[in-house]
């Protein structure tokens, strides 16, 4: 196997902070068309353009340089990425475009590989790979260009949420620091490939599950972090608290915590959201957790309360590691409360 040598801080890390963004995109000019349904200023995960009363189409693009060295694996998890923010929309997966940067001088069987990863998880979501667009570059940079469809009337906003919704995230935190411990050759291998199996399990699963149920709001946790997606979610309008001992998050990360296997892109996160969350003791590893940079993460959403159990019931039937970690409530100082780990 050869060895993608700059696999540095792939992935959702090598995302550009929120606030830098938010500052530059409150600059853009604001939609003006009516069936534009969701635009730049929401914030959401996809584009959403109406085209009759029954239809919508979704357009969303994601890549970021490799996260793994495997090459057929770093394409099999940018693509279930890049997927997942269709899933996040509530819509379905039509059609895929490559999006390639590629170092010229670089063996090409490499390329060949990440491309094919990313086609066995277009396949797997059942859509179409049509092609895509490549040029030069110094470093190896790889996603897709995702079109899906959805029903106007049931689109999954991120900011929706109600009063008294539970919420539930749907796959394991830690991802970052992780891959963190991974790069410089400190973690298991079986933290490893928990780590990539959870990257590249497509969120299709997930949103099979919630079509049968009324969601009022849905993201995919990504390079922002949960609590950074989360904030988006309650919109200045409701607030949230997080029981944090029923988050989900990969075992190993206690103590590459307390190594400081950390990334500079949850330090950004911190930076960015910090102020308007509150926790209720002090507890440094899943504070971190919390604000670790996801890569393919999975959905956050918020249901009715009544529903909840059930939707996480039927999840784990499938090996989905969903939990109900907080509910909605209505908007306090803190925008976010996280609740303590109890002390054993």
């Amino acid at each position: 196997m050869e060895e993608i040598i700059f696999c540095r801080g792939g992935g959702c890390t090598a995302k550009l902070g929120a606030g830098v963004l938010e500052r530059i995109l409150l600059k853009l000019p604001t939609n003006t068309d009516p069936d534009l349904l969701v635009g730049i200023d929401s914030k959401d995960d996809g584009a959403v353009y109406k085209i009759n009363d029954h239809q919508a189409i979704i357009s969303t693009l994601d890549f970021f340089p490799p996260v793994v060295e495997d090459p057929y694996l770093y394409g099999a998890i940018a693509a279930a990425n890049a997927l997942s923010d269709i899933y996040a929309m509530g819509g379905e997966v039509k059609t895929a475009l490559n999006i390639v940067c590629f170092p010229e001088q670089m063996d090409m069987n490499t390329l060949g590989k990440i491309l094919q990863g990313g086609s066995d998880k277009v396949i797997e979501a059942g859509g179409s790979l049509c092609g895509g667009h490549s040029i030069a570059d110094e470093e190896i940079k790889y996603g897709l260009s995702v079109t899906g469809i959805v029903d106007p009337k049931k689109i999954y906003r991120n900011n929706g949420c109600r009063n008294g919704d539970a919420l539930i995230l749907t796959k394991k935190l830690g991802v970052g620091i992780l891959m963190t411990a991974h790069r410089i050759h400190m973690d298991s291998e079986e933290a490893f490939h928990e780590a990539v199996s959870s990257m590249s399990f497509l969120n299709k699963y997930a949103a099979d599950v919630l079509k049968d149920y009324e969601v009022h709001a849905c993201t995919d946790v990504t390079g922002f972090g949960f609590l950074a997606h989360l904030l988006e979610m309650l919109d200045g309008m409701h607030s949230a608290v997080i029981e944090s001992e029923r988050i989900p998050y990969f075992g190993e990360c206690d103590q590459y915590v307390e190594e400081f296997y950390l990334t500079a892109a949850a330090q950004k996160n911190r930076n960015h959201v910090g102020d308007q969350v509150q926790f209720e003791d002090s507890d440094f590893v899943m504070e971190e957790i919390l604000f670790d940079p996801q890569t393919s993460g999975g959905l956050l959403v918020s249901v009715k309360q009544e529903d909840a159990n059930e939707i996480v019931q039927k999840m784990r039937a499938q090996q989905i590691p969903a939990q109900v970690v907080g509910y909605i409530t209505e908007k306090q100082e803190k925008a976010i409360l996280v609740k303590g780990r109890k002390k054993e």
